[in-house]
């Protein structure tokens, strides 16, 4: 199996090391994916059962929704992956009934699973296998992604919208919100886990830095969810508006950069309306280039949607009521939210790995100026002779790749003005 690269400027990686963390990562993913799924069910059971069909039928919409966009997605990659792969898995024609069935994505994770550990366990695993766990371990993150934020948080935005709209709550639905967001925080952190690969091994997420990657997350999606699900009990209707306004704002902005993640053209359409759904709630990267400032607009941008719609809330409710919960949480979400912001400058401070550090130790004046015009020369170790999952790679070089290279060796070990 060979290299197959993603563009003229875009150079081998390092070769992959799969690690039992990577395979608890997979394991942990796994085990949320289907403790949600049973969740959910239970979800829509209750409120069927309850008589409330709206709120029942929008929980299995949602969940529809995002188990046919995941299907799809992970058809298309498995129809686009080197012809090497295939005598490693079922037939076309079973993963193609599997994918009809639903099914296509929970046997992506059992399949990774098995290969996980069988590397794992061998002494001496060749490169072609490391590359092949790693492989499939890269697809089930950015599935993972993708299904949370189209049926994660939109649900736990509707039941939070529930508990406000009849002011009790109970068990089935603190357990569905609770599970929705550990999975949102979860799936980011598992795909950042999974871009990080294809750096050097000193540069791998540690128990340490994956916490504190994970609570910034968290911290940061639950004003955000908290906000929406305050305006949609005053503006159940209008709330489809404002998504939809958002959603087409940030279509846009997809576009304009202009992505080529996938290989037809109307699959990547289907990438930028997905992408476009998970902007609405936190931050995506996918162009190559610096980012401080795009990362910063859009923050700032997200910060003032979720402070007008909260205020909507506090308006409406005025006198207020100080024995309310509800006023405590809002009050706690801009706390919570800048906790977020000061825990996320922290990470990229002493955790995100720079381009210096990514670079070669051992290098004259001359040489850096000659490494310095590529930065996908930072992925660069030695020739790769195994398949590498170009679709990943790619969005790890624009996430780490992205440094200012004028000011590459101003850097001295901090994050610079790159990709965050």
């Amino acid at each position: 199996m060979a290299w197959s690269g993603c563009g003229p400027k875009c150079l081998p990686p390092w070769t992959p090391r799969y690690r039992y963390l990577d395979l608890l990562f997979a394991l942990m993913g796994t085990a949320a994916f289907l403790v949600d799924l049973a969740a959910d069910a239970w979800v829509a059971a209750s409120y069927l059962q309850a008589g409330h069909d709206s709120w029942g039928g929008l929980v299995l919409g949602l969940l529809g929704l995002s188990s046919l966009a995941t299907q799809l997605f992970s058809w298309a990659w498995y129809r686009s992956d080197p012809k090497e792969l295939r005598r490693h898995r079922l037939r076309d024609q079973i993963l193609l009934a599997l994918h009809v069935l639903q099914l296509g994505y929970l046997y992506r994770c059992l399949h990774a699973l098995k290969e996980g550990f069988r590397v794992c366990r061998k002494e001496a695993a060749t490169e072609a296998e490391r590359g092949y766990a790693v492989f499939l371990s890269h697809d089930i993150s950015l599935l993972r992604l993708f299904e949370t934020f189209l049926e994660s948080a939109p649900q736990v935005t509707l039941g939070l919208y529930i508990i406000l709209h009849t002011s009790k709550a109970e068990t089935f639905q603190m357990l569905g919100i609770g599970t929705s967001f550990v999975c949102i925080a979860w799936a980011l952190l598992d795909y950042h886990q999974s871009l990080r690969i294809f750096l050097r091994d000193k540069h791998k997420l540690g128990i340490l830095s994956s916490a504190v990657y994970f609570l910034w997350n968290f911290l940061l999606v639950c004003p955000r969810i908290l906000s929406l699900a305050l305006f949609t009990v005053l503006f159940p209707s209008y709330i489809f508006l404002h998504f939809l306004g958002v959603w087409l704002a940030m279509f846009l902005w997809v576009s304009l950069q202009g992505t080529d993640f996938m290989e037809h053209a109307g699959f990547e359409w289907l990438y930028r309306a997905v992408v476009a759904v998970v902007l609405y709630f936190c931050w995506f990267n996918v162009a190559e280039g610096k980012t401080r400032y795009r990362s910063a607009i859009y923050y700032m941008f997200l910060l003032l949607d979720s402070v007008l719609l909260a205020c909507f809330w506090v308006w409406y409710n005025l006198p207020l009521n100080w024995d309310s919960p509800v006023l405590y949480a809002l009050l706690a979400a801009l706390p919570c939210y800048s906790l977020g912001v000061l825990l996320r400058c922290i990470y990229y401070r002493c955790f995100h790995p720079t381009l210096q550090a990514a670079f070669p130790a051992s290098y004259d004046e001359i040489d850096t100026r000659g490494l310095v015009r590529d930065a996908g020369a930072a992925f660069q170790q030695e020739p790769f002779t195994g398949d590498v999952n170009r679709r990943t790679y790619k969005l790890s070089r624009y996430f780490f790749g992205g440094f200012s290279l004028d000011r590459w060796g101003q850097l001295n070990g901090t994050s610079g003005d790159g990709t965050l």
